[in-house]
């Protein structure tokens, strides 16, 4: 049983420097809530087509693997990031940037999702998961028009 899950936010710079934004190393270091605990444990080159990238995540007492691979590298317009191994049956993270036909563009975060043990994993985990994704999307999209009106 998959979900998705889609946050969409206008911010006032071009899809390009958007994009640029998502693109330079140190991104997902700055898109990470302070207490969420994650750990990016490859080296941050930034964003690359094929690039794997290798975190550890806090679950109560355990540290999980998680390892994501971009795919679909379209600068000015968005890539994918897809788990490659991790905690969910599936993952996939779409992240679209797209022109409001003036001087601002929309975010979009679109993350198709299947929740480990099939339908006792969504009964159980569903809808904390559904919590943590709006949180960590408000955060991410707060974060990101705070840095490029700041610019």
């Amino acid at each position: 049983m998959h979900e998705t899950f889609v946050r969409r936010c206008h911010l006032p710079v071009s899809p390009e420097r958007l994009f640029a934004w998502h693109a330079e190393p140190g991104a997902f270091a700055r898109l990470t809530p302070p207490d969420e605990p994650v750990e990016q444990m490859s080296a941050d080159r930034g964003l690359r087509e094929g690039e794997r990238v290798q975190l550890r995540m806090g679950v109560g007492p355990f540290r999980l693997p998680w390892i994501a691979e971009i795919r679909d590298v379209r600068p000015g317009q968005g890539f994918r990031d897809v788990q490659i191994r991790g905690p969910f049956r599936r993952w996939e993270h779409e992240h679209r940037m797209e022109s409001d036909g003036a001087d601002g563009s929309w975010l979009e975060d679109r993350i198709t999702y299947e929740l480990p043990l099939g339908f006792l994993g969504h009964w159980f985990g569903g809808a904390l998961v559904r919590t943590k994704l709006d949180r960590l999307f408000a955060y991410r999209h707060q974060v990101t028009a705070d840095m490029l009106r700041g610019e």
